[in-house]
């Protein structure tokens, strides 16, 4: 009988402690800033790259309305771009301009060694041995730690993990930077992801027609003229938008096109 009172007695005066803890799990860490996803067109998604760059690798795409932690952010080549991570899904951290956030975090963005999760642009040895141990309780402490690890520790290491999956899989399925065998980043169809379209690029003097060659058939030509998108051989509207040295291209409601002046200019 003493037995039983003594663990109803133990359990009582525990569980006022795990419902205060629960809620500390689901709180970010203090002054992180959660900035929202706008500015896009309709159906568009926005490119999370592994570096601050137009041409960077695509590390995720997110939508209008999406949240994202903001880490702070710089200036390159004179546009700012933002260090952000993924809240949903596989937490993927990159970068996007700073444009299509709000709030912005005016703190400058931390280095990549300080930041959440290794860069996916940084090269790594595949045969080379891991520096930690694989096993998710040698890593908070061993099979017998001195002290339990706490569930913030576990759900910390366990994030860790999804990070370098995420990279992992990023690292051998990301998009290589533009260029004419390797084709574009496309779309042509309303909500339909950015594929790979192969290119082909005619130079008349200052002035080159890029033919963009659908997968699935069919082609649409872009026209550059002074450097900058001009027009194309379809009769919708056309317009665009800079990154830095990269044009984003919309034909109508739905074709999409990522093309560098390198690669249109011949640079």
């Amino acid at each position: 009988m003493r037995r039983k009172v003594a663990l109803r007695s133990t359990l009582l005066i525990a569980a006022p402690l795990l419902t205060a803890a629960m809620p500390a799990l689901a709180e970010e860490a203090p002054g992180t800033i959660i900035s929202i996803i706008g500015g896009l067109a309709p159906d568009d998604l926005l490119n999370i790259r592994a570096t601050a760059s137009p041409s960077g690798k695509i590390a995720a795409r997110l939508p209008n309305g999406a949240a994202v932690k903001n880490y702070g952010c710089k200036d390159v080549d004179n546009y700012p771009w933002c260090k952000v991570e993924d809240t949903q899904g596989a937490h993927v951290i990159g970068w996007v301009p700073a444009r299509y956030l709000s709030p912005n975090n005016p703190a400058p963005a931390p280095e990549d060694a300080a930041a959440p999760a290794t860069d996916a642009s940084l090269p790594r040895d595949a045969d080379a041995p891991s520096e930690e141990p694989p096993d998710i309780a040698a890593r908070v402490g061993g099979a017998e730690p001195a002290e339990p690890p706490s569930a913030a520790d576990i759900s910390v290491t366990a994030m860790q993990d999804a990070y370098g999956l995420a990279f992992a899989a990023q690292a051998t399925a990301a998009f290589d930077t533009p260029d004419a065998e390797g084709g574009i980043p496309c779309a042509r169809h309303v909500g339909q992801p950015m594929t790979r379209c192969e290119i082909s690029v005619a130079h008349e003097g200052g002035d080159s027609a890029v033919t963009v060659t659908w997968p699935d058939g069919g082609s649409r030509v872009i026209t550059f003229r002074d450097g900058k998108p001009a027009g194309s051989d379809s009769p919708d509207e056309f317009r665009f938008t800079r990154e830095g040295s990269l044009n984003m291209i919309r034909v109508g409601v739905s074709e999409r096109f990522e093309i560098t002046d390198a690669l249109a200019l011949g640079e």
